[in-house]
């Protein structure tokens, strides 16, 4: 458990819960405690699924600028590789991982936002990629994940001005999936997150995994992950289980085990 991140484990979900006060400020160390956490969700078999958040107030409002602003080129040609891998542990997770955004989702904040598969804000929640207003681009993940997520024109247009979005304009152009109440997010995170702690886990990594790889890829280079996917599923013992159940009970009723 780290300082300032820590991953906390009730009923087959995982909390990776940031808490550095005030703002939550994604510096060197908090980075390095996500990609511990993100890595020990990941491998953890009493976590079936995962649920980010920064707490009631905000999720996180950026890197450390402090800290980024005494860094020379060569600091950050040294650290980049870092921040970007930092986050992309979470979007590695080989579960299914959810965003409970509540108060500000910006700069990094935003992009460790976009890591998750899918994200819960709040009604009153704002998020963005500002960066270009400190003389840089969003460096961990943001011009790359906000992109495939909302499409080239809207990405370039919140990057290209760093102006920053409200909920409703979130929710709108897909940079979020869902809007409740502030003081609901994180129930309604969990909840999301709890129906698939009884799921099939091996399913579920196979569907994450063919479709985040095939977004990178051509069709057929897509359509072969999924074939190599769909057909390894039958050496799983939930496969045997679903098919069984549903021949003998219908859908939706087999008790799967996770193997």
């Amino acid at each position: 458990m780290g300082e300032f991140v820590r991953l906390e484990v009730e009923d087959g979900v995982g909390t990776i819960r940031i808490d550095r006060p005030k703002m939550n400020a994604l510096d060197v160390q908090v980075q390095e405690e996500i990609r511990a956490a993100a890595l020990e969700a990941a491998e953890r078999a009493d976590v079936r699924a995962v649920v980010v958040y920064g707490g009631e107030r905000v999720f996180a409002a950026g890197a450390d600028i402090k800290e980024m602003a005494a860094m020379s080129y060569t600091d950050m040609v040294e650290r980049s590789g870092g921040l970007q891998s930092a986050l992309s542990a979470v979007a590695a997770i080989p579960k299914p991982v959810v965003a409970a955004v509540t108060g500000y989702a910006l700069g990094g904040g935003c992009e460790l936002a976009l890591c998750a598969d899918i994200r819960i804000a709040a009604d009153d929640a704002t998020l963005g990629q500002p960066e270009i207003l400190l003389g840089i681009i969003p460096g961990a993940g943001g011009t790359q994940r906000l992109t495939r997520l909302v499409g080239p024109s809207k990405a370039k247009d919140l990057i290209f001005t760093g102006r920053f979005v409200k909920a409703d304009e979130a929710l709108a152009i897909g940079l979020v999936d869902r809007l409740v109440p502030a003081d609901q997010v994180y129930a309604e995170a969990l909840a999301w997150a709890r129906q698939f702690t009884g799921a099939a886990a091996y399913a579920l990594r196979a569907a994450k995994e063919s479709i985040d790889k095939g977004l990178e890829v051509d069709l057929a280079t897509g359509l072969e992950i999924e074939r190599i996917q769909f057909a390894a599923l039958f050496a799983t013992e939930d496969r045997s289980i679903g098919m069984t159940s549903f021949l003998e009970n219908g859908p939706g009723k087999a008790e799967f085990r996770g193997r």
